[in-house]
């Protein structure tokens, strides 16, 4: 039987993901905790964390261990009166995804939560590494642009982004009243605005409503589709983007639909998490505020 205070040490560098993190929840020293993780795989005789360059991820043995434990040391931490207060809740919950969306629709929906104690970590980035981060521990919730690949995580469709062809009033009657054939030759002398060299959003467009292929230079990249959406607004060009993001310029007419396709392409973004977990209540809240969100979005 280990000592409960090694699978407590164990249970915070779970939920936490790092020696460090565990020792500043538990009031311990990083050595320490590092010493009682050691101490209880020798007496486990496995491996329960890979040490990464930043944190630590569960192996298949934690993975086990932890649902074994979480639920009676939590149960024991509350019959003894040590159950934390809501605004003394631990462990943040760990969320990634997409910079832009994060921002406009994310964060706004989970405001009411940080009320009632729920603690957040927020991590922006690109949707490929964030899944990888997620498989090694370091996330909790990823929100994904696609659905990730193989059984290492689960998915559930959050949102359906709708994408949108815009420019400045300036630029729209070099496209007004012209039939769809005809919107990528009258867009050939306006530049074009976008977050990739590769055009990624532009190109998708164009082969779902024209289908065509763009071939053509960006005139500005900016690496974020808020900056893309503040050069457009102020005229620099046109653009493809969420229509989320500019539904507010799109309303005031501050920013202009070109075209009106009657199948706009869609892209549904998906909640990612790793399976098997035990149940955190704060990661539980976060995902299910964040689905019953998305179903408005």
């Amino acid at each position: 039987m280990a000592d409960l205070n090694l699978l407590r040490t164990f249970l915070a560098v779970y939920r936490s993901g790092s020696f460090t993190a565990a020792a500043g929840l538990l009031g311990l020293s990083q050595p320490t905790v590092t010493t009682q993780i050691r101490a209880l795989e020798r007496q486990t005789g496995r491996e329960l964390f890979e040490r990464l360059p930043r944190g630590v991820a569960p192996t298949a043995v934690a993975h086990d261990l932890a649902a074994r434990v979480a639920a009676p040391l939590d149960a024991l931490a509350a019959a003894g009166g040590h159950e934390s207060a809501p605004h003394e809740r631990a462990v943040p919950v760990h969320l990634a995804g997409p910079a832009e969306l994060l921002c406009t629709r994310v964060l706004p929906a989970l405001a009411p939560l940080t009320a009632e104690g729920v603690r957040l970590r927020v991590t922006p980035g690109l949707t490929e590494p964030l899944l990888d981060e997620l498989r090694a521990g370091r996330h909790d919730l990823v929100i994904a642009t696609f659905r990730p690949r193989g059984r290492a995580l689960t998915a559930v469709p959050l949102m359906d982004e709708e994408f949108a062809l815009v420019a400045a009033p300036a630029w729209a009657d070099r496209v007004k009243g012209r039939p769809a054939e005809d919107v990528p030759a009258a867009l050939h002398g306006i530049p074009l605005i976008t977050y990739a060299e590769d055009l990624p959003i532009a190109r998708r467009y164009w082969r779902h409503v024209f289908g065509a292929r763009l071939s053509r230079p960006a005139a500005v990249t900016v690496p974020d589709l808020r900056g893309v959406l503040a050069a457009v607004t102020a005229g620099a060009g046109f653009t493809v983007l969420p229509r989320y993001l500019c539904e507010a310029e799109l309303a005031s007419g501050a920013l202009v639909l070109l075209h009106r396709p009657d199948d706009p392409p869609i892209n549904t973004a998906y909640l990612a998490q790793r399976p098997g977990r035990p149940a955190d209540p704060d990661v539980t809240r976060v995902r299910d505020l964040l689905i019953e969100a998305g179903r408005a979005w």
